[in-house]
């Protein structure tokens, strides 16, 4: 049985490492094979990571209907499912902040719109239900700030739903200090799902601190910056066409080979774990202080097995250190 860690004040139980399902949506990974895709979802369960995060948006609900796919013949109250809502492609009337010119996985084109309005919410929340297949969300997650709807009434919004039993526990993504503490004004906070990893560290300086201070969870996502850290990104690496790392300024061949150096630099760690590097880098995420857990996904069975790996062992404070250090000179 792996350990759980209580998420903020909600009461809910968690894994230190939850399974990240936005990869398997296939959107902007090109492409994904769905019964690969929940396979891993299935043998992430069976190995004990039993907290699966994903969101409305990824695949335009083609993720969350593969988790609800997947969760099949578990009992229901084994199963953590963490989703999100408030990133509308469906509806021209969101908010209007920031509309996002996408393509679905099928390659029609869609405009994606951050959208928290209270109405918004409630229509979200009983579509991703369906797609889920369950009658209740265990932690439900507004994804972006919407900042043409005061933060108070889309907390307002996903208070009603946790109080009418829809949803257990609600957390926001990628907000500021200044945001959460508006969205605290209508609700309890159980968490916060942020970036985060040994080269991307910008929460360790107010955002850390204020949820330890408030007893507000922190679901950290990225923390392997999206395969980078696995060590298997080599300089002469390529992806698929629609795979957004072929843009993504971390991906450089001069970053990749500055992290492959820092990733060899740490070997000895991961071999005295008879680890790679991928579940090294997943264990130091998941003991950084005021961390409770960190999202990493899987696109099929070994790679969910090889994940599971990294909540077996425990790194010393002496190894956290030298990984830290490893990787100062290339924090982002």
């Amino acid at each position: 049985m792996m350990p759980t860690r209580e998420l903020g004040k909600s009461g809910l139980k968690i894994t230190p490492m939850i399974f990240g399902a936005w990869a398997v949506g296939g959107w902007m990974w090109g492409g994904a094979d769905d019964h690969q895709s929940i396979d891993a979802i299935r043998t992430s369960i069976d190995a004990g990571v039993t907290t699966i995060d994903t969101a409305a948006v990824y695949g335009m609900g083609h993720s969350e209907t593969l988790v609800g796919r997947a969760i099949v013949g578990y009992p229901r109250d084994k199963v953590i499912i963490a989703t999100k809502c408030g990133m509308r492609w469906d509806d021209p009337e969101g908010g209007g902040v920031d509309p996002w010119n996408q393509k679905t996985p099928d390659g029609r084109d869609v405009v994606i719109r951050k959208n928290s309005r209270p109405a918004s919410i409630a229509w979200e929340v009983e579509q991703s239900l369906k797609r889920l297949n369950t009658d209740y969300i265990d932690l439900y997650q507004i994804h972006w700030p919407d900042t043409s709807t005061p933060f108070e009434d889309s907390m307002a919004a996903m208070e009603k739903l946790r109080k009418a039993g829809k949803v257990r526990a609600i957390g926001v993504s990628n907000y500021s200090v200044d945001q959460m503490t508006l969205a605290m004004k209508a609700g309890p906070l159980s968490s916060l799902q942020p970036p985060y990893s040994v080269v991307r560290r910008g929460i360790e300086q107010e955002i850390l601190p204020f949820c330890r201070n408030h007893q507000i969870g922190v679901i950290v996502y990225s923390p392997l910056e999206r395969g980078l850290l696995t060590g298997k990104v080599t300089p002469d690496r390529k992806f698929p066409p629609g795979d957004h790392r072929n843009e993504h300024k971390l991906f450089t061949v001069e970053n990749r080979r500055k992290i492959l150096a820092a990733l060899e630099s740490i070997r000895p760690i991961a071999d005295r774990y008879k680890a790679n590097f991928a579940q090294v880098i997943i264990n130091y995420t998941m003991q950084v202080p005021g961390i409770t857990a960190a999202l990493v996904g899987a696109r099929n069975v070994e790679q969910a097995r090889s994940n599971a790996y990294a909540m077996t062992f425990t790194l010393t404070p002496d190894e956290l250190q030298a990984i830290r250090r490893a990787f100062d000179p290339l924090v982002v």
